[in-house]
This record gives structure tokens, C-alpha cells and sequence, in this order.
């Protein structure tokens, strides 16, 4: 069984990143700009673009956090996402979800320039990744293939179930892994909260990815040996022991399914840190995107 260790592969991008960055600046070139729009005060929602904002300076991008209060209306979102669309210094930014319950997350998700949506979830940039053209991947799956592609994990022909069919992770990996070329060539198998056998199904696969959002889910008897084993899940559960009064948990059973797959991922430590790579890729990509079109 081995590893696979989203923390030591994003180390990895950042410091390859970082080193194109250096270039960028010894040229006399721009070097990338990220936005992050936060609404209200969310405590993972802090926590996650925090990270990001760290990860920016680390690799010499600029950054630029605005914080918009829990009372912001959907007009005013807007305003500011206009704002940034027309921000020529700007490449890339996100709106972090999710959002106040007073604003349409579809709206605001369509109102982001298809060339700035670092995060890949507008209907353009989704629907040129499932008809295979270039574009930005949503940096979860984009985290999950560039984690295959890295451990030489084989994909093709196998069989590959996704558990869970959110727009930001399972859908789109299932779309992926189907794909012309590698990661990818599997056969894929969505699953989901209505899908009947499901444990029957999951048992057959050569690569689980869950993306389910429930503590424990996956158990051993539910994978066949030498499965691959990719966990999305990050769940909150209350625990005394620890410092923080709470430990991260994936949907994995890691101690037991650990004993039978080929290939795992840890939570945390696993496909979390990965997010956060990818955004900065799709970054960079737009930054140079962006200087091709201005030729």
C-alpha cells in the first residue's frame, strides 16, 4: 500500500510554481494576481482563503482579500465581482461559498468571467472540460489527476466509481476519469444518495473516489484488494482528546481500508492540500493566458 501524499505533491507545484514566478519577475513580466471574495465570517470558509493568501506570498503571486460583511446583498456581490472582471491587474479570482442565504449562488457563480474563474465552476469553463477542450479544471478533480498522474497510478481501462454527484467534485471527476487520455480511459460509475446496491457496485471497482461528506462511510469489506482508494471527504467530528475540541475525518474507514487498497489518500493531508495547488495553477495559466492574448 502506498500513500498518496497530497501534502508533499502541493509542496511540489508551489515550489515549481514558485520557480516560474521567479522567471516571470527576472523577465520584467506581471506576475499573477489571485482575488478571493469572502461574504460573512464563516470559520472554514476563513481557514480555507487564509491558506490560500499564505500560499500566494510563498510562491511570490500577488493577493487581494476582500471581505464583504453577512449582510451584503445580492447587488452589491455583484458590483464587486463586476468590479473585478474589468481589473486588468487581476487574473484570476474566486468567490468563496457558500454564501448568505439572501443571495443566488448560481447568479454570482455566472456572473465571473469564464477567463478569471480560476475556480472552473462557470457553465463555459465546465462544459469545454467535458467536451475535452483546454480550459480551467475545478481544483479538487484537477488535484485528484495531477495526484494519479504523479504516483503513476493506471487508469485506463479500469473501473472507477465516484461516490457523490456535487458539481464541485464528483460530477466533474467522473467526466475526468472518463476522458480521452491519462489520467483517464476508465469506465466510470456515478453513485449517489439513490443508487440501489451501491455496495455491490463499490465492490467492484479498481478506483473509489468518495465524495460523500460522511465520517467512516467507506468500509473494508466494501472495497476489493488492491483497490485505489481516493478520498474527498472533510467532516468535522467533535472530539474531547483533541486541542482543538474537534478532528478532520474523511468518508474512508483509513485504518481498515488502508490494509487492502494499492493506493490511498489520508485526511487530512491528502486531497485537501491539493485544492489549494491546483487554484494556484489555474492561476498561473490564466497570468499566461492572459499575456498570449494581449500579443
Amino acid at each position: 500500500m502506498e500513500i498518496l501524499d497530497g501534502k508533499k505533491v502541493s509542496n511540489d507545484i508551489k515550489d515549481e510554481i514558485a520557480v516560474e514566478v521567479q522567471k516571470m519577475k527576472e523577465r520584467g513580466e506581471k506576475v499573477p494576481h489571485l482575488a478571493a471574495v469572502l461574504v460573512g465570517n464563516d470559520g472554514a470558509s476563513l481557514t480555507y482563503v487564509g491558506s490560500k493568501v499564505r500560499a500566494c506570498e510563498r510562491i511570490g503571486f500577488e493577493s487581494t482579500l476582500v471581505k464583504m460583511p453577512s449582510t451584503t446583498s445580492e447587488i452589491e456581490l455583484l458590483a464587486k465581482i463586476k468590479e473585478l472582471n474589468e481589473n486588468d491587474d487581476i487574473d484570476g479570482f474566486i468567490v468563496q461559498l457558500p454564501l448568505p442565504p439572501q443571495i443566488d449562488t448560481q447568479k454570482v457563480l455566472l456572473a465571473v468571467d469564464p477567463d478569471k474563474d480560476v475556480d472552473g465552476f462557470h457553465p463555459m469553463n465546465f462544459g469545454k472540460m467535458a467536451l475535452d477542450m483546454s480550459t480551467f479544471i475545478p481544483a479538487t478533480p484537477f488535484g485528484i489527476l495531477e495526484l494519479l498522474e504523479r504516483y503513476n497510478v493506471d487508469t485506463k481501462g479500469k473501473h472507477t466509481v465516484v461516490i457523490g454527484r456535487s458539481h464541485i467534485v464528483g460530477r466533474p471527476m467522473s467526466i475526468l476519469m472518463g476522458r480521452k487520455g491519462w489520467p483517464g480511459n476508465s469506465t466510470v460509475t456515478l453513485t449517489h444518495s439513490h443508487t440501489k446496491n451501491i455496495t455491490q457496485i463499490i465492490s467492484q471497482a479498481d478506483i473509489v473516489i468518495s465524495a460523500l461528506g460522511v465520517p467512516n462511510f467507506l468500509k473494508a469489506e466494501m472495497v476489493k484488494d488492491d483497490a485505489v482508494v481516493i478520498d474527498v471527504g472533510i467532516t468535522r467530528v467533535t472530539d474531547e482528546s483533541a486541542t482543538k475540541g474537534y478532528k478532520i475525518v474523511g468518508d474512508v474507514d483509513f485504518e481498515n481500508v488502508s490494509k487492502k487498497a494499492s493506493f490511498i489518500t489520508p485526511v487530512p493531508g491528502g486531497v485537501g492540500p491539493m485544492t489549494i495547488a491546483m487554484l494556484l495553477k489555474n492561476t498561473l495559466l490564466a497570468r499566461e493566458r492572459h499575456r498570449s492574448n494581449k500579443k
